[in-house]
């Protein structure tokens, strides 16, 4: 039975915010508004307590499978291949969609892999037209997408996902062996050629996750996510690929942390800025975003609350319609993560997928004035970023200018610099806490030479973005 909607507020008059403010100021008690109930993200934005209606962004209201919402990605890095793969079968037998494979012959920061057989290793069993499979391996991206094409020569429908990003390992090291244009230039070229075997590949991580990890606020984050974005897909085009297939290949990477309001916003953010990128380019693609779970935000003490921050992260992961989402392990602090920790992991995606069926509804933020603000606040901030960067030549000479390292340290400074309360470090701190267990496996056992990736011409340098993370000075004081 349907009928006409009465609008009730309708026969009462409006409420002037003048007003308002007035009768909110009477219950301070002495206290400004300001001080009392205006808050701030990470990167500066205020947060006011209330909110009436927003603008109006535009919607990613495409379907969603009711069953499969999102791919539930995990990530393997532990330096021992033979682990490495059982780790990915037992993800995968236990309820995860695909796996991000971090790549370092070292094996100090993921499998210790050096070669195509090294990689055939580590992913043995895996069906790859299945499975998606993502690659993490920093300037050994384009060798590395070579090895896991070849491995899946059988399978050209393979929906692989070979997230080359030269420019985020750039911003992380520092420096690039070889000059940065022709980094980029070369994971083009490797990119272009793939895609012509294996069509359904994603080939470049458009990412900002090395900008949060290094304190960096939400807009910076985009703004750099953007930049990259553009980059990859001119050197793309340049590479012999349409501007449609360009922008297809790939992939936005955002972080989200325990903050899952902002977190919401930061990712429909992404899609705001771009759609409006993309449209500039006289193209209609959608956008595919991949979202990793915050590093910086977990803590050392009391690491079972992490498992918390997690939580929320995957749910704004959910929420904000992400494509796939990385949950890492509530023990990623501290060192390498049990099986126990994986399970914690993959078992809080499928809680969140499959019992509180967050994926079964589209963009369920949308129309919410408070989150619709604060999504036009971070797309806004973050297209002027992306335009300061865009000025300076594009991403390579930002960074190499040490533009985006003076932004993201003001801010990494600014919010360090004030006081905060993190549950199980200096609020409510644990007095019996256990210890969690995590792997500590001999790295110098499994450690390979490091394929040669200098590319000739004069080495690029600038100023490193450096992780930090937000708890580890209220850990040593």
């Amino acid at each position: 039975m349907s009928g006409p909607v009465l609008s009730l507020a309708d026969d009462f008059p409006a409420a002037p915010k003048k007003a308002w403010l007035s009768l909110v100021e009477k219950t301070l008690k002495g206290q400004s508004f300001e001080d009392a109930l205006v808050s701030h993200t990470v990167g500066g934005i205020a947060i006011q307590p209330l909110y009436t209606e927003g603008p109006r962004n535009p919607r990613d209201l495409r379907a969603r499978d009711a069953t499969r919402p999102w791919d539930l990605r995990t990530v393997v890095a532990h330096p021992d291949p033979a682990r490495a793969n059982a780790d990915i079968l037992k993800d995968l037998e236990q309820g995860a969609a695909s796996v991000l494979v971090r790549i370092d012959p070292t094996g100090r920061n993921g499998v210790a892999v050096a070669d195509v057989q090294g990689l055939a290793r580590v992913l043995d069993g895996v069906l790859l037209d299945l499975a998606p499979v993502a690659l993490d391996a920093g300037f050994l991206g384009p060798k590395a997408a070579d090895w896991l094409a070849s491995l899946a020569k059988a399978a050209p429908g393979a929906p692989l996902a070979f997230h080359m990003d030269p420019l985020s390992a750039f911003a992380r090291a520092g420096a690039s062996p070889g000059p940065m244009e022709s980094h980029l230039v070369s994971a083009a070229t490797v990119g272009a050629r793939l895609l012509g075997i294996h069509p359904k590949a994603r080939l470049m991580l458009a990412s900002g996750t090395v900008v949060h990890e290094a304190g960096g606020g939400e807009s910076e984050e985009l703004a750099v996510m953007t930049a990259a974005a553009v980059a990859y897909a001119r050197a793309l085009v340049r590479a012999g690929l349409s501007m449609e297939q360009a922008f297809g290949a790939i992939t936005l990477g955002v972080s989200l942390d325990g903050e899952y309001f902002t977190s919401i916003a930061k990712l429909r953010a992404a899609k705001v800025l771009w759609a409006r990128v993309t449209a500039a380019c006289g193209v209609s693609v959608a956008p595919t975003v991949e979202v990793r779970t915050s590093h910086r935000m977990l803590t050392k003490k009391d690491p079972w609350t992490n498992l918390l921050r997690l939580t929320a992260a995957g749910f704004a992961g959910a929420v904000g319609g992400a494509d796939a989402i990385v949950m890492g392990a509530y023990t990623d602090a501290l060192g390498l993560p049990t099986t126990f920790a994986r399970r914690q992991s993959r078992n809080t995606q499928l809680v969140l997928m499959e019992e509180a069926n967050l994926g079964r509804v589209a963009d369920p933020a949308g129309g919410a004035g408070y989150l619709e603000t604060l999504t036009d606040q971070i797309a806004r901030a973050a297209w002027g970023g992306f335009q300061a960067i865009e000025a300076e030549g594009g991403l390579i000479e930002a960074l190499t200018k040490g533009v985006v390292a003076k932004a993201v340290i003001a801010t990494r400074d600014a919010w360090l610099a004030a006081p905060r309360k993190i549950l199980g470090v200096n609020a409510f701190p644990n007095a019996a806490e256990t210890p969690a267990e995590v792997e500590t496996p001999d790295v110098a056992a499994f450690a390979l030479p490091v394929p040669e990736l200098r590319i000739p011409g004069p080495s690029a340098s600038c100023p490193p973005l450096a992780p930090v993370r937000l708890a580890a000075a209220l850990e040593e004081a």
